[in-house]
C-alpha cells in the first residue's frame, strides 16, 4: 500500500517549506567550498522519491505547478523537467525547473526530498574532466582545497549525464556533503531540452 504525498512530506506545499532550509544548507555548503555562487542562475531543483507510485503522484501535484517540457529516458528511468509557473525564489536564487527521477531500480536515498540544486556555470567544455579544470582556474580558494575535499567528508563525482537525442554535452561536477548536493554545469536544461527536441 503505497503512503499518500501528504504523509511522506512530499507534497508541493509541503516541499517549498522545507525549501528555505535546504536552500540554506546548499550556501553553508557552497561557503565550505570556497565557492560563490550568487551571480550564477540555479538553475534547478531535483526531488528525490524511492517509491514508483509516489513519484507518479508527486509528478501529477506538479503539474499543477509548472509545465513539463521533458519526460526522458536517462539510465533507463524517465527523468521529468517542469518549468514552474512561479519561480521559487530562496535567498539570492530564483530557480525555474523541478528534476523528478523515477526511482532508479536498486537505489535507495536515505531522505525522500529535495535532493540537489545545479548551477549553470557558463563554459564549453565538453568532458566533465574539462569542465572541473576550468571549475578550479575560475574559483582558485576551491582549487587550493580540492584535494582535501574527500577528508572534510565532501564527495566530488564527475559525470557526463546524456538523454537519448540529447546534442549538447552539459558535463557535470558534483559536491556532495550530508545529504546536500550541489552540481555544477555548463548549460541550462532548458537549453538541454531544446536541443533533444531540435534533434
Amino acid at each position: 500500500m503505497c503512503m499518500s504525498l501528504e504523509s511522506a512530506q512530499l507534497l508541493p506545499e509541503q516541499l517549498k517549506q522545507k525549501l528555505p532550509d535546504f536552500m540554506l544548507k546548499i550556501q553553508m555548503l557552497s561557503e565550505k567550498l570556497n565557492l560563490d555562487l550568487t551571480q550564477f542562475q540555479a538553475d534547478h531543483i531535483a526531488l528525490r522519491i524511492n517509491d514508483n507510485e509516489l513519484a507518479e503522484k508527486a509528478h501529477n501535484a506538479w503539474l499543477e505547478h509548472g509545465e513539463q517540457i521533458s519526460n526522458a529516458q536517462i539510465n533507463g528511468r524517465p527523468i521529468i523537467v517542469l518549468v514552474f509557473k512561479q519561480p521559487l525564489t530562496a535567498l539570492d536564487w530564483q530557480i525555474e525547473c523541478l528534476e523528478l527521477p523515477y526511482p532508479a531500480p536498486g537505489k535507495i536515498y536515505p531522505e525522500q526530498s529535495w535532493e540537489h540544486v545545479e548551477f549553470v556555470v557558463p563554459s564549453q567544455a565538453h568532458t566533465a574532466e574539462q569542465f572541473a579544470e576550468e571549475i578550479k582556474q575560475r574559483f582558485p580558494q576551491l582549487a587550493e582545497q580540492w584535494d582535501d575535499l574527500t577528508e572534510q567528508g565532501i564527495k566530488v563525482k564527475l559525470s557526463s549525464p546524456k538523454g537519448e537525442g540529447e546534442r549538447l554535452n552539459n558535463p557535470t561536477v558534483a559536491f556532495k556533503y550530508q545529504g546536500v548536493c550541489i552540481k555544477l554545469h555548463p548549460h541550462s536544461l532548458k537549453a538541454i531540452v531544446e536541443s533533444e527536441q531540435s534533434a
